[in-house]
């Protein structure tokens, strides 16, 4: 019993878990909604380039990211 509460619990932390835009990969800023694969490894170029990011509105610097994109991925995105 207590094994299937910790997987459930687990299951329930990675399922509410944002992603880090400073530190994740391509692949996995592109699992965010409304973010592809161009758009993940635009973010990680500006990353590289120019440094981390300071909040999450600051991925409106990115190309091809506005304001409706940056509301979606606020839900699911966060800065470390």
């Amino acid at each position: 019993m207590k094994k299937i509460f910790f997987a459930l619990l687990l299951l329930a932390v990675s399922l509410f878990a944002k992603i880090d835009i400073n530190s994740a990969d391509a692949k996995t800023l592109a699992s965010i909604n409304g973010i592809g694969d161009k758009k993940a490894e635009a973010i990680v170029e500006y990353r590289e380039k120019n440094g981390k990011f300071n909040k999450i509105e600051d991925v409106l610097k990115v190309k091809g990211i506005g304001d409706k994109l940056l509301e979606v991925i606020k839900q699911e995105a966060e800065v470390k």
